[in-house]
């Protein structure tokens, strides 16, 4: 028989509100990691079986679109129940129990995947600004899978500091996305600057530089097909989602640490904004000083991509008018990347902290340090299973965009996000509020389906492999134990861990 004992681990989380709109804003950009998606387009092209039409200013466009009622549904229901998890709490208080398995296998054990890519691709970025630089001794960890070694050390070693970082200065943890974030979009800035200084002779005398058998001519010229076709521009859609608009809930996701109603309403706008302005302008400019077919063909040219890592930013450092200018936009870059990894350890510990608190997964993951005021065992989770992801990728692959299969996990449970949004709306809203919120839950709903389909569809393209699909298979296996795990752990005790799911838990 259970008891009245307490529904959550503690009356309160322990977490403190310092994140202000600006360091909201940045992790919202962050986790749209467009600092990102403009560095490693070019691994998706040069696979495309055709490149006829495809317009990534185009693509850029439809999928800002398409996130508008993500949008939305994010900033209304955050504002309903702004708690740490943000989107776990609604999902586990209007679906019940089933809520807590399907964001465990959905969205943390996504997330872990993510980290580790975006490790890895932190020291792609590392490797390619010295190539770029004419260090040929980077080559090994500029070039996915050359020296699996030498990438997974490096990755390890950034991931730990950071992680210290945020286990024993939580503040600065949320600090040092905000300052790594403004120093990327300054030297992003100033990428596109050295971009239009040097103007299409420029890029051209920078790959003629490169000695990669290709020349300005001979690639402008071997493209043939229009410069927008909608098909096309759609199918390239995944790559924008496993990297960009989607990924708008890491405000959401620490809304109990937001400082004011103004970051609570605004912060998945804004963000949303800044990624859509910082994809428009990159490839905006590249199309605009190269022509629409040179950039084609260069982003999707085998040996630019992977002999040389050619995309936008070793573009603006090979036409930089000084070293110190290209190594500023090379070091922008890293730090770029940086920023997103130090977001996502934030958030992701925090999901997990959110899971601890209503019990479903053990209480020690809710732990407040009193000292640091850390989640420090969420953290400790992050690191040990991300460490090994990034070494299962590193070893076993050779390439991150193995990874890229897993974000059927994503996209699924985004579509469950907009079909809770849409039994909230039915159940909780009037009028027009209710007319808004569930018609952009359905639209949301819709969108990530297509999307997922994409993801299935083209397996040769979006990373369809055994390390993918055994990766979502484990996750969606380990949820669903963990949650039956700790039900019956619990039930022995006398607490039915269901009855969290019938409250919003404390700030």
């Amino acid at each position: 028989m259970t008891t009245k004992a307490p529904v959550f681990v503690r009356e309160a989380t322990g977490l403190r509100k310092e994140v202000s709109l600006l360091d909201a804003v940045a992790l919202n950009v962050s986790n749209m990691s467009s600092g990102t998606a403009i560095a490693v387009i070019g691994f998706t092209l040069a696979i495309l079986p055709s490149l006829s039409g495809v317009n990534l200013l185009g693509t850029t466009v439809i999928g800002f679109l398409l996130s508008i009622p993500e949008i939305i549904v994010y900033t209304m229901l955050t504002e309903r129940m702004p708690r740490t998890g943000g989107d776990y709490i609604w999902m586990s208080r209007i679906l019940g129990p089933i809520g807590a398995p399907l964001t465990f296998a959905e969205y943390i054990w996504g997330q872990f995947s993510f980290l580790a890519l975006i490790a890895l691709s932190t020291v792609f970025a590392i490797g390619s600004v010295f190539l770029t630089m004419g260090n040929q001794g980077a080559m090994g960890i500029a070039v996915p899978g050359m020296d699996p070694t030498g990438q997974f050390v490096i990755g390890a070693v950034i991931f730990t500091l950071l992680m210290l970082v945020n286990v024993f200065e939580p503040k600065y943890g949320y600090k040092l996305v905000t300052v790594c974030l403004i120093f990327g979009m300054l030297t992003l800035a100033l990428a596109v600057g050295a971009i239009f200084y040097g103007g299409a002779q420029g890029v051209g005398n920078y790959v003629h530089s490169l000695d990669a058998n290709v020349t300005y001519t001979s690639l402008a010229s071997s493209y043939s097909g229009p410069t927008f076709s909608l098909g096309p521009s759609v199918f390239i859609l995944p790559v924008f989602a496993a990297f960009t608009f989607p990924w708008l809930n890491a405000g959401p996701g620490v809304a109990s640490e937001l400082k004011g109603k103004r970051t609570v309403k605004w912060n998945v706008l804004i963000g949303a904004i800044i990624t859509f302005a910082v994809l428009f302008v990159a490839f905006g400019t590249m199309y605009a000083v190269g022509g629409f077919a040179f950039t084609t063909e260069a982003l999707a040219n085998p040996t630019l991509v992977f002999n040389y890592s050619f995309n936008f930013w070793t573009w603006a450092m090979g036409v930089a008018p000084s070293p110190i200018i290209a190594w500023i936009i090379g070091l922008g870059w890293i730090v770029w990347n940086i920023a997103i990894l130090a977001y996502a350890v934030i958030i992701v510990s925090r999901y997990i902290f959110a899971q601890a608190f209503d019990r479903v997964l053990p209480e020690k993951f809710a732990y407040v340090s009193d000292k640091y005021g850390s989640p420090v065992y969420g953290l400790l989770l992050v690191y040990v299973i991300t460490t090994i992801v990034m070494g299962l990728t590193s070893f076993l692959y050779g390439t991150f965009t193995s990874l890229y299969g897993t974000w059927i996990l994503g996209m699924s449970y985004f579509a469950l996000v907009g079909i809770v949004a849409v039994i909230y709306a039915m159940k909780n809203e009037k009028g027009g509020a209710r007319t808004l919120l569930s018609g952009s839950g359905i639209l949301m709903a819709a969108v990530f389906l297509f999307l997922a389909y994409q993801f299935i569809a083209s397996p040769s393209v979006w990373g369809g492999n055994m390390l993918a699909y055994g990766y979502i298979a484990a996750g969606l296996v380990i949820g669903a134990v963990i949650y039956w795990a700790s039900w019956q752990y619990h039930k022995k005790r006398g607490i039915d861990i269901s009855l969290a799911f019938k409250q919003v838990p404390p700030e």
